[in-house]
Formats: C-alpha cells, sequence, structure tokens
C-alpha cells in the first residue's frame, strides 16, 4: 500500500505542476506580483497531497524563535521536502539553491519571479558578490533567507560537512542564524520515490549568537544540530566538520 501510495502521489504532483506550471503563464505575464502567492499554492497542494496520499503529517515547533523580518535559516537538508515546507511555514520566504534549477521548464522562470536566490556553485568570486547582492536585495524586503549549509541533500544521522556560504552570508548581511533541524529523510529519502507514513518534524532553535566568525559558525550550526536532534529525538547527526 505504501508502494502504491507513492505511485500516486508522484502522479500527483506531475500532474499539479504541469497545471500550474502552464497557468503561470499568465502569472509571468500579467501577474507578477502574485508570483510568491502562486508558488505558496503549488507548494501548498504539493504538501497537502503528500499528507492525504502518503498519510505524512508535519509538526513544526519552535516558531516562537523567529524573529519579525529577515533572518537565515541554516536548515538540515534530507528531502526534496525541505525545498517545500518553507514556502508555507514563513511569510517571505527565499532559498538559496543551485542555478541549475532555474533552467527547469516552467518551474524555473517562476523560481526567478519569486525571489528565489540562485547560486553558479562553480562561478567563483563573482558567484560569491551575486550572492551576496541577492541577499542584501532579501533582507532590504524582510525576507526569510532559507540556506542548507550542507549543500547537498545528507541522510538522517549522517555525518556533516558543511560549507562556507553560511558564514559569507551571515558576515555580510548580519542577519540573526536559525538553526534548524529535521528528520524528513525518514519519510522522504535524498532519493526516494517511496514515501512512508508518520510525521516529519522541524524543529526550530534559537538565533545562534551574534557576529560569529567562520571558524566559530559552522561548528556552532553543527553543535546547534545536533542538541535539537537530541532533545527532539531526531536522528542524531554525526561529527560535524567544517570545511576548510
Amino acid at each position: 500500500m505504501t508502494v502504491l501510495r507513492a505511485f500516486v502521489f508522484n502522479l500527483y504532483f506531475i500532474v499539479l505542476t504541469l497545471v500550474m506550471g502552464v497557468s503561470a503563464f499568465a502569472i509571468r505575464l500579467f501577474g507578477k506580483k502574485y508570483a510568491l502567492a502562486y508558488a505558496k499554492l503549488w507548494t501548498g497542494l504539493t504538501l497537502r497531497g503528500l499528507e492525504r496520499i502518503c498519510r505524512i503529517d508535519i509538526q513544526v515547533s519552535g516558531l516562537e524563535h523567529l524573529p519579525p523580518g529577515p533572518c537565515l535559516l541554516a536548515c538540515q537538508h534530507q528531502s526534496m521536502f525541505d525545498t517545500f515546507a518553507w514556502m508555507n511555514i514563513v511569510p517571505l520566504p527565499t532559498y538559496v539553491m543551485k542555478r541549475e534549477l532555474e533552467r527547469i521548464p516552467l518551474v524555473g522562470p517562476m523560481l526567478r519571479l519569486t525571489g528565489m536566490i540562485g547560486v553558479d556553485r562553480d562561478g567563483g568570486a563573482k558567484a560569491l558578490r551575486n550572492l551576496l547582492a541577492d541577499a542584501d536585495r532579501a533582507a532590504k524586503d524582510g525576507r526569510q533567507i532559507i540556506i542548507f549549509p550542507e549543500g547537498t541533500r545528507t541522510a538522517p544521522g549522517a555525518p556533516i560537512k558543511l560549507q562556507p556560504g553560511i558564514a559569507a552570508l551571515s558576515a555580510h548581511t548580519g542577519l540573526p542564524v536559525i538553526p534548524v533541524a529535521t528528520d524528513a529523510g525518514l519519510h522522504w529519502g535524498p532519493k526516494a520515490l517511496v514515501k512512508t507514513p508518520g510525521t516529519i518534524h522541524i524543529v526550530v532553535g534559537r538565533p545562534l549568537p551574534a557576529g560569529l566568525k567562520r571558524a566559530q559558525l559552522l561548528p556552532a550550526i553543527g553543535g546547534a544540530w545536533q542538541d535539537l536532534c537530541t532533545r527532539n529525538g531526531l536522528p542524531v547527526p554525526l561529527a560535524p566538520a567544517a570545511r576548510t
């Protein structure tokens, strides 16, 4: 039954994305100011389908730790689910994502229109400058910037290796850094077509101390994830290590 439910959900997601992707032409031409709301509708319907079809609930705790206005959300990344969830948790989400996603037909143009931040991971210093400039604009607009410091999807409980982009964003913008832990990978694995019924937990931690340098911030994020996972019964990541 789990396999059948996953198949139905995957079909639902594909059809939903095609229909809303084609309908988005009207948004792109005549209603650009509604792009983020339209994207929220798409992700909301996706997650509703996940709940109804695959019997996967979502439980979010710690939202009281989110400051008003812009911030940096340093999130564990275990699943494609993570790229949907924050669209409907915070009011003005902006994801830091790989630029290749902007080339996806139908979806890519909407990502740009909704203010997502595309990063050329092979772009060197120029890519970093563009990232910081885009982050400045997002912060000025009061948006919550979601970044996955691991840089790729990682299985629950696996060792963490953090990338330095979050440290550059923190130092440049001065925004509070909020650690976020999850166990999404237990129910929607990094590359899994099958979705396992149950509850996905998202736990928001307290803001990390302001002014941490890169050598301090990256271990602090990993340590905060470990603490959040331990206290909330989530798979605890092993030996977080900063990239040198």
